[in-house]
């Protein structure tokens, strides 16, 4: 919730993130974001050009910190950083399906060109450390490349709801097999993080996250802006 006592940047942030999720990125104006935000669209231009720039920071602290609830679930059966990043993968995939307009958001952060280089850049980091051991002829340039090759496949396998056809279950199974042959791991690597995955209903997870979802924005943001 928005009070005077914060800065009208963090207000503005937060004002976002509760409209983006309640009403989507689409539906969601600046006048909206500004009212939220207990203050005016002078004020948010003074902060923000676009939307789009709101947006894109939104990303980058929420990619940066990545979902806590990680560390609270995922940690306590693994340490391995391969694992933890499937279960932030998963998630993502769980919460589009439980609410259209987490959809939307990941689709247009995914595809607008501020937003997109900030997870390309973000996870590129990530992958050098998750798959260095395993990629140790890799640079920092072949990395950034699959990345983007990752990054389309996350953002295609957002954007097409399950049906009869093609079950949850399945979603999971066919992302995490595409997804990891891009970094070149073995059958077995693969065949751990799916069994890994069992472990879990994250349908029940990415619910309760969901319930909540915006004060995990809200702690994100205070801890950089407070």
């Amino acid at each position: 919730m928005a009070t005077k006592n914060k800065s009208i940047r963090l207000r503005l942030l937060e004002s976002a993130s509760k409209l983006f999720i309640e009403n989507g990125y689409a539906n969601t104006s600046l006048k909206m974001i500004a009212e939220g935000a207990q203050t005016n669209t002078g004020s948010l231009a003074w902060e923000f050009k676009t939307k789009e720039d709101i947006l894109t920071e939104l990303v980058e602290i929420v990619f940066e910190k990545q979902f806590t609830i990680t560390n609270d679930i995922a940690k306590i059966y693994t340490n391995d950083e391969l694992l933890l990043h499937v279960f932030e993968c998963v998630l993502q995939l769980q919460l589009s399906e439980l609410n259209e307009n987490i959809r939307e958001m990941y689709n247009v952060s995914y595809s607008l060109e501020s937003s997109s280089k900030v997870i390309f850049n973000v996870m590129t980091k990530a992958f050098q450390r998750i798959f260095k051991d395993h990629l140790p002829h890799f640079t920092k340039k072949d990395f950034y490349e699959r990345e983007i090759a990752a990054a389309g496949i996350m953002r295609n396998f957002i954007s097409v709801p399950c049906d009869m056809y093609f079950e949850m279950d399945r979603k999971i199974a066919v992302f995490l097999e595409t997804t990891l042959l891009i970094f070149e791991l073995p059958k077995y690597k693969i065949k751990e993080a799916l069994d890994f995955m069992k472990l879990f209903d994250m349908k029940d997870i990415a619910q309760s996250m969901l319930n909540d979802l915006h004060r995990y924005f809200c702690e994100k943001l205070e801890e950089k802006y407070l």
